[in-house]
């Protein structure tokens, strides 16, 4: 995971932004990134095996959705909210609210303890 890509906000493209987001366990992850907060890769719990976790994670980083940082031999996550809104303002807030009220990606969460 060393130098994970992660392209410039002038580069995002729209197709690749609405396709990541088409998918129910990315979009839900987007929701519980969406409080602003960086989350461990190990407190993500989706209804996925760890190896199609880590695939839906690497499409929302690709696609510029997300960011991830490496700190030692641990992951972390965080929306690319303020690049989103940059790139394609107006976009985000209605699909998370659209999200929202669908309940769309409710099977993933939080892990109520685990490594971060």
């Amino acid at each position: 995971m060393r130098d994970a890509h992660h392209p410039h906000t002038r580069d995002l493209s729209l197709v690749e932004v609405l396709s990541a987001l088409g998918d129910p366990v990315r979009l839900g992850l987007v929701r519980l990134l969406a409080d602003g907060r960086e989350r461990g890769w190990g407190q993500l719990s989706a209804p996925v095996a760890k190896s199609t976790l880590s695939h839906h994670l690497r499409v929302l980083r690709d696609a510029g959705i997300t960011r991830t940082r490496q700190e030692g031999t641990r992951c972390y996550v965080a929306l690319r909210r303020a690049d989103l809104d940059a790139r394609f303002p107006g976009l985000l807030a209605p699909v998370l609210e659209s999200a929202e009220a669908h309940d769309a990606g409710a099977g993933v969460h939080l892990r109520e303890s685990g490594p971060l």
